[in-house]
This record gives C-alpha cells, structure tokens and sequence, in this order.
C-alpha cells in the first residue's frame, strides 16, 4: 500500500512540475533561436530586415513564459490549496484554449493570403537576386555567404533564381558553387557546366 501510494505522490509531482519544464523548453528554445547567429544572419539577408522576422520566435518566447507563470500557479495552488491561485491557473488556460481554436480557424480561414504573403515576398527576394543595382549587391553578397555556410543554393527555384546574375563571381566564388571536395551526388549537382550546391 505504502509503495503504491508513494508512487502516486511521486506521478502527481512530475504532471505538477512538467508545464512548468514545457514552458522552460520552449522558453530557452525560443530565446536561443532569437540570439543564434544563423538567425541574425537570416535577419541580415533579408530584404526588407525588419522584427517581422522573429514574430515567430517573440511570440514563442511570450507563450514560453506564460505557460512558466500557469504551471508555478497550478503547482503552488494545488500544493497550497488556493482557490485564487488555481482560479487564475483555470482561466489561464481556458484563454490559452481559446487562443489556440482562434488562430486555427483564422489560419485555417485566411491559408491562402498568408501563402500568398509569403510567396510575394520570396519572389521580391528573388528579383533583388536578378537586380544590378547596388542595394541589390549588398543583398546578393550577404544571401552568397548564406549559401556557403548552409550548403545551399536560391530562394524559391534554386540556381535559376539567380537569373544573368548566376555566373558571376561574389565575393571571390561564383553563386552556389560547390567546393571542389564537396563534389558528392547528395551535396552538388550540375548545373550550366559547374558543380554547385543543391
């Protein structure tokens, strides 16, 4: 009886500890993708560099540090008994419940002006690659040593995004391509006579 009733105590510690562990995780997940460099270097290839970038990653540290606040509520109100305490936990999570079911029907509702969005911005990206002009360059060069370090090549249809512009040579390499050591079928492949990423 006594190990039965022990391993119920120690199953209801960790359901009370385990919001507050989630909200941690997506806490520091959230707060490491904000500072990481490959996501400031994403921030400085984008064309129009603004917070729209990390809405995402804000939104996940906000959610982050609610869901913290809702688990020590639930946690110290169970522990203490407080009606208060698991009063706000209720409605904590009652509006969290209700947010979720409002941003799927509005995702749900509005799927294709948010491709639509995404689409038209991937395409101006896109014409910054085939574009001379100087503010274009600065684009080009910052996208090209993405590239590099990702292994990758182009925004929407790889190598042909980057148009007449695609022979010419950024920053000592030609767009996309592959370094001579790297030649493997699942890395590079073929394109115009060159070896460039995939």
């Amino acid at each position: 009886m006594l190990n039965i009733n022990l391993k119920l105590l120690i199953f209801l510690n960790i359901l009370y500890f385990l919001p507050q562990v989630c909200g941690c995780i997506i806490l520091g997940v959230s707060i490491w993708i904000r500072v990481s460099q490959v996501a400031q270097q994403v921030n400085v290839c984008s064309h129009t560099r603004t917070t729209k970038n990390f809405a995402g990653v804000d939104l996940l540290i906000a959610v982050g540090s609610l869901i913290m606040v809702l688990g020590f509520l639930g946690c110290c109100g169970a522990i203490k008994e407080s009606r208060c305490m698991l009063l706000l936990f209720f409605i904590g999570l009652l509006l969290i419940l209700i947010l979720q079911v409002t941003g799927g029907i509005l995702g749900a509702v509005y799927r294709s002006q948010i491709e639509a969005s995404l689409s038209l911005a991937l395409q101006e990206s896109v014409k910054s690659l085939q574009s001379s002009t100087e503010e274009s360059k600065v684009f080009q060069e910052k996208l090209q040593t993405f590239q590099i370090m990702n292994q990758c090549c182009g925004l929407v249809n790889g190598p042909a995004d980057w148009g007449k512009n695609f022979n010419t040579a950024i920053g000592g390499n030609k767009i996309c391509e592959c370094e001579v050591k790297d030649t493997s079928p699942d890395l590079c492949t073929s394109y115009q006579g060159r070896y460039i990423y995939k």
